[in-house]
C-alpha cells in the first residue's frame, strides 16, 4: 500500500507540472492578414471582423521597423523587435552566414534555422512544454528553430486561396482530441497583394478586404461548429501606403551603379557600397536629400530601435513616406506599384490592425495605440506558457483582459 500511494502521489505532482490540457483552455488562433491597415475597417466591408472588433477589443497597432513582412511577423510571436530577433528585411546578408542572400523567394535560407535562431517563436516554447501547436505559412515556421518545429507546419503556397487555408486549419481541429492543436495560426495574403497593386483605397483593395473578411467568418463559424471556444486575436504586421512614380529618388542620380549594391529599394534602402567606394557612397548618401534620410548603421536614430544587429545593412535609407527610391531603369513587369509599406513605423499609413475577441476579453474595449511587441506576452497568456525575455508590455493590453 505505501507504494501506491508513492506511485499516486508521484502523479499527481507529474500531472501538476502539465500544462493545461487543449480542453482545460481555450484554443489560440491567431490571424495575420498581411498589409491590413488600421483604418481598412472604416471602409464598410468588413462585417464579421467589424462584429469581433465591436464584441472585443481593438486598436491600431504600431509595428516595429522597418515596416516589412517577414520582420514585424517574426516579432508578433517572439516579441523581439527586428534588430533583436534578427529578420531585421525581407532580404538581408549575414557576416556569420557568408555567400548567401536571405529572401523570402529563398526557399533554402527560409528553412535554415541559423537566421531564426536570435529569438524564439512562441510555437516552440508551447511545444517545449508538451503543448501542440500548428503554425502555418508563419514566417520561421518552416525552420527547426532551436531545433524544434510546430507539431503542423507546411510550405508556403501563395496559390492556396484564402477558403483552402481556413479549411486546411479546420481540418486539424478534426483530429483527436491528444492531437488537436491548442494554438494555431491562418495566414493572409490577399490585402496586402491587392494593396500594391491597386493601392489603399482601390475597388481591387475593397474586393480584398470582403474576401478575407469572409475567411475569417468561416473560420468563426467552423470554431462554433465545433463546439470550440477561442480566443481569436487578428493582426496585421503593416499597413500600406499610396505610392507613385511622380513620387520617386532616384539612386542612379545620387552615384553610379557600380558604388554600391542595394538588397532593397522602394520604401527603404538596404545600401552596401563595394570595395573601394565607401566614402564616395557615404559622401552622396549622407549628405541632406528632399524626402530621403540615409544613415551609417550605428547612426539610425535610437528611436527606431534598429542599427545594432550585424544583418542591417551599413547604409540604411529611408524616404519620406509615400515616396519610392528606385533607379531610372527600373520597369516592374506588372507595371508601378500603387501602394507599399517599410516606411517610418510611426506613420499612421503603417499602423496595422488589432483584435481580440473570446472569453479572455472584454467587449466593446478600444484600446490606445500599442508597440506590436505586446502581443507575444498576450500570446504568452493565452496559450499557459511563461514568456521568453522580450521587448513586449502585457500592461499596454490590460484595459482589453476580462480577467
Amino acid at each position: 500500500m505505501p507504494r501506491l500511494l508513492k506511485l499516486c502521489f508521484a502523479l499527481i505532482v507529474l500531472a501538476a507540472a502539465l500544462p493545461a490540457a487543449a480542453a482545460d483552455r481555450p484554443l489560440t488562433v491567431l490571424v495575420s492578414i498581411d498589409a491590413f491597415r488600421a483604418d481598412y475597417l472604416d471602409h464598410g466591408v468588413t462585417p464579421v471582423l467589424s462584429g469581433l472588433a465591436a464584441g472585443g477589443a481593438h486598436a491600431a497597432m504600431r509595428p516595429s521597423f522597418p515596416s516589412k513582412t517577414f520582420p514585424n511577423h517574426y516579432t508578433l510571436v517572439t516579441g523581439l523587435r527586428p534588430d533583436r530577433n534578427g529578420i531585421v528585411a525581407n532580404n538581408m546578408t549575414d557576416p556569420a552566414i557568408p555567400g548567401v542572400k536571405f529572401g523570402m523567394s529563398n526557399r533554402d535560407a527560409v528553412k535554415d534555422e541559423r537566421w531564426w535562431d536570435q529569438a524564439e517563436p512562441i510555437w516552440v516554447t508551447a511545444e517545449k512544454a508538451g503543448i501542440v501547436t500548428a503554425a502555418i505559412y508563419w514566417p520561421g515556421s518552416e525552420a527547426p528553430v532551436h531545433g524544434v518545429r510546430p507539431h503542423y507546419f507546411a510550405t508556403f503556397n501563395m496559390a492556396e486561396t484564402s477558403t483552402e487555408r481556413v479549411d486546411r486549419d479546420l481540418a486539424l481541429l478534426d483530429k483527436p482530441a491528444a492531437e488537436r492543436p491548442a494554438f494555431m495560426t491562418l495566414y493572409l495574403d490577399i490585402v496586402d497583394t491587392a494593396g500594391h497593386h491597386g493601392g489603399p483605397d482601390s475597388a481591387e483593395l475593397n474586393t480584398a478586404l470582403t474576401e478575407a473578411d469572409a475567411a475569417v467568418g468561416r473560420l468563426v463559424t467552423g470554431l462554433k461548429a465545433r463546439g470550440l471556444t477561442a480566443n481569436l486575436i487578428v493582426v496585421a504586421d503593416h499597413g500600406m501606403a499610396a505610392v507613385s512614380p511622380d513620387r520617386s529618388i532616384f539612386m542612379d542620380d545620387l552615384l553610379p551603379k557600380e558604388a554600391y549594391t542595394a538588397l532593397d529599394m522602394g520604401p527603404i534602402g538596404t545600401i552596401y557600397p563595394t570595395a573601394g567606394h565607401e566614402a564616395q557612397v557615404e559622401q552622396a548618401l549622407l549628405a541632406p536629400h528632399p524626402h530621403l534620410q540615409c544613415w551609417r548603421r550605428q547612426d539610425i536614430p535610437e528611436r527606431l530601435h534598429y542599427g545594432k544587429n550585424p544583418r542591417v545593412a551599413p547604409i540604411f535609407c529611408l524616404p519620406q513616406t509615400g515616396w519610392l527610391l528606385t533607379t531610372h531603369d527600373y520597369h516592374p513587369k506588372e507595371g508601378p506599384s500603387k501602394g507599399e509599406h517599410g516606411y517610418d513605423n510611426a506613420s499612421p499609413e503603417m499602423a496595422a490592425v488589432f483584435i481580440a475577441n473570446g472569453p479572455a476579453f472584454r467587449k466593446g474595449v478600444t484600446l490606445k495605440s500599442f508597440d506590436n511587441v505586446d502581443v507575444y506576452p498576450l500570446l504568452a497568456k493565452l496559450v499557459g506558457v511563461k514568456p521568453r525575455p522580450n521587448d513586449g508590455n502585457l500592461a499596454d493590453l490590460k484595459p482589453a483582459l476580462a480577467k
